[in-house]
C-alpha cells in the first residue's frame, strides 16, 4: 500500500458532471474503495477543452492558472479523470512554469488579473495528474492487486488512450507516448486481457464532430471495428469526450459506416471498480448508450 494516504484536489471537469455522470459516480466509488481522498474543487471552471486557445492562448492560460491555483491553495496536486482536461491543464502548467523563468512578466500579467478578481495567485508549486497516472504511479499496481476481489478473467479489453493523455504535455509520466502500456498493465493487474489494435493511441474524432461529422464518425467507427476484429469485449477509455464519440454516438456512427457495431465502451474507473467487487449499478453501467450487458454476462454479474 502507499506509504501515506493519497489526497488530491479533484477537478472533475464538465462532461463527468453532465453527459457522463457515470464517470463522476464511478470515480467516487473507486477512490473511496482505494482509500484515496478527493477534495473537489467546487469553484473550478471549464478548462476550455482546447478551444480557448483558438481565440487566445492568454485566455486559456489565465483560466487554467486559476484552476491550478485552487489546488495550490490546498497544497495538493490537481487530479482529473478526463484526459482532455489533463492535457489542457497539464500543458498550461508546464508552459507557465517555464515562463516563470523565461518570461516572468507573462505570469505576473496573469496573476494581476487573478488578483483583481480576488482569486488565488498561480505559484507553480504543484502538479497536474490524471487518475490513471495516480493509480499507476502513486498508488501502485502491486497495491491495486491486493485490493482485487473479483478478477476480470476472460474479459478482453481494448484500451483507447486518445490524444491528450499521450501528446499534450512535453513530459509524460509513467509511460511511453508512442507505445503506452499503463492501461494494459492495469488490465493485467485486475485479471483482464489487453487487446492490441492500431487505433488505441489515435484520435477518437470528437474534435471534428461539430464541423465534419461524417469524418468524425468514420474515425470512431474505424477504431471500434479494429477493436472488434481483434476480439475485444469492450473498449476502455480514460477520457469522457472519447467516451461520448465511441459510446453515446455509436448508433450514429453505425449509420454513417453502414455496419452494426454494438461494442460496449467503459470508463477506466468503472472497469477497475468492478474488479474491486463494486456492483455495476453503483458504477452507472446502466447509463451507457451501448448496453454493457455483454460485459456483465461475461463476468457472470448478470
Amino acid at each position: 500500500m502507499p506509504s501515506l494516504p493519497l489526497r488530491y484536489a479533484y477537478f472533475p471537469g464538465c462532461v463527468a458532471q453532465g453527459a457522463c455522470r457515470e464517470l463522476y459516480q464511478s470515480t467516487q466509488a473507486l477512490t473511496q474503495a482505494l482509500g484515496i481522498e478527493l477534495v473537489e474543487l467546487k469553484k473550478a471552471s471549464c478548462c476550455g477543452s482546447g478551444t480557448f486557445k483558438e481565440d487566445s492562448q492568454f485566455l486559456e492560460d489565465t483560466v487554467n492558472a486559476r484552476n491550478i491555483a485552487l489546488a495550490e491553495s490546498l497544497n495538493l496536486p490537481l487530479l482529473t479523470h478526463c484526459s482532455t482536461c489533463q492535457g489542457v491543464i497539464g500543458h498550461v502548467d508546464e508552459r507557465l512554469k517555464e515562463r516563470q523563468t523565461n518570461d516572468p512578466a507573462y505570469v505576473d500579467r496573469i496573476n494581476g488579473l487573478l488578483q483583481q478578481e480576488g482569486c488565488s495567485l498561480y505559484k507553480g508549486s504543484t502538479d497536474v495528474t490524471h487518475l490513471l497516472w495516480a493509480i499507476v504511479g502513486d498508488y501502485g499496481l502491486e497495491a491495486l492487486a491486493q485490493k482485487v476481489t473479483r478478477k476480470l478473467e476472460g474479459l478482453k479489453c481494448a484500451a483507447f488512450y486518445g490524444c491528450y493523455l499521450l501528446r499534450a504535455q512535453d513530459h509524460l509520466p509513467f509511460d511511453d507516448p508512442f507505445n503506452p502500456q499503463s492501461m494494459e498493465n492495469v488490465f493485467r493487474t485486475i485479471g483482464a486481457t489487453p487487446v492490441d489494435y492500431r487505433g488505441r493511441t489515435q484520435c477518437c474524432g470528437w474534435p471534428l464532430s461539430s464541423y465534419a461529422t461524417d469524418q468524425s464518425f468514420k474515425m470512431a467507427g474505424m477504431h471500434i471495428q479494429e477493436a472488434i476484429a481483434q476480439g475485444a469485449d469492450c473498449i476502455v477509455t480514460p477520457c469522457p469526450l472519447c467516451h461520448l464519440n465511441l459510446d453515446s454516438r455509436q448508433p450514429e456512427v453505425e449509420k454513417v459506416i453502414g455496419q452494426k457495431l454494438g461494442l460496449p465502451v467503459l470508463h477506466l474507473p468503472q472497469l477497475i471498480a468492478l474488479a474491486l467487487g463494486i456492483e455495476p449499478k453503483q458504477l452507472g453501467l446502466d447509463r451507457h448508450i451501448v448496453s454493457t450487458r455483454s460485459v456483465l454476462e461475461k463476468l457472470r454479474l448478470q
